[in-house]
């Protein structure tokens, strides 16, 4: 029997996640790029307008010089989509490790991840339940990165409303940002989960931040409109553009529960998608 490393598709799964790993992070995706160009144009704030055209000089030179576009290349989140029928091993989620190590090395990364109590660094961004590993299905096997910067995380918030509070959801979604502020690298795109379990809502936030942004439902664009009236602007220093964009995903949950999480991501909403081809 062959070691796991030297099959085809432990192979296929590491090199996936690599060059997946290298698209997010030296481009960002078409549709965000859209809606920044549009904030550029729209944008009424002389600085706050600057500011956008800042942003997409940086955008631009990060892909002119094949760097990443942030210093902080966050920690990776991995989606594995699975087709019918094909089962997820532990030899998988070594191959995602094995990626992502070599894409540390390669791109470089910056090596983000660290033990929570010593802060003694791993050097490679895997350790312990890292990188984060979420499986899910679909028509074919494929590998979905979600680069993480903390500047965004640690203003993330979850709570656990009362059913009766319903009408709450967009004030704490709008309070969230608040206290915020500038911290978050504004325009943000906000991830909202709304249902599910108190784990659960938190993954139903993270997993809307892959969503497309161009189109809102009309719940959304009314939480993207409170948003952006809260006038925080890009980097905080005021301005019409907050929010880039809100997206919502639901999960049905407990009679006497109404969890929400609000995951918030920067500007610089990083995602790609390779597809995992065994020779």
């Amino acid at each position: 029997m062959s070691h796991p490393e030297q099959t085809p598709l432990y192979s296929a799964i590491a090199e996936a996640t690599q060059s997946a790993l290298r698209k997010a992070e030296i481009e960002l995706p078409r549709d965000i790029m859209r809606r920044l160009a549009h904030a550029a144009r729209t944008e009424t704030n002389p600085t706050a307008r600057a500011e956008l055209e800042n942003i997409l000089a940086n955008i631009s030179e990060a892909a002119a010089r094949n760097v990443p576009i942030c210093q902080d290349t966050g920690v990776p989140v991995i989606y594995l989509t699975l087709p019918e029928g094909m089962a997820y091993t532990s030899h998988m989620g070594d191959a995602v490790a094995e990626g992502v190590r070599a894409a540390t090395a390669a791109i470089p990364l910056r090596p983000n991840v660290v033990d929570p109590l010593s802060r003694a660094n791993t050097g490679n961004n895997c350790g312990r339940g890292m990188p984060a590993i979420h499986v899910r299905h679909g028509d074919a096997c494929d590998v979905t990165v979600l680069p993480k910067g903390a500047g965004s995380e640690n203003v993330s918030r979850i709570g656990m409303l009362l059913p009766s509070e319903k009408d709450a959801i967009g004030r704490f979604v709008a309070e969230t940002m608040l206290r915020a502020g500038g911290k978050p690298c504004p325009p943000v795109v906000l991830g909202v989960g709304i249902g599910s379990t108190f784990d659960g809502a938190a993954a139903l936030a993270k997993e809307a931040l892959l969503q497309p942004v161009d189109e809102m439902t009309d719940y959304e664009q009314e939480l993207c409109d409170a948003i952006n009236s809260l006038g925080i602007g890009p980097m905080g220093l005021g301005g019409d553009t907050t929010a880039l964009a809100v997206k919502v995903r639901r999960g049905d949950c407990h009679t006497a529960s109404l969890p929400v999480a609000v995951n918030v991501q920067c500007w610089a909403c990083r995602r790609a998608t390779e597809k995992v081809i065994v020779p």
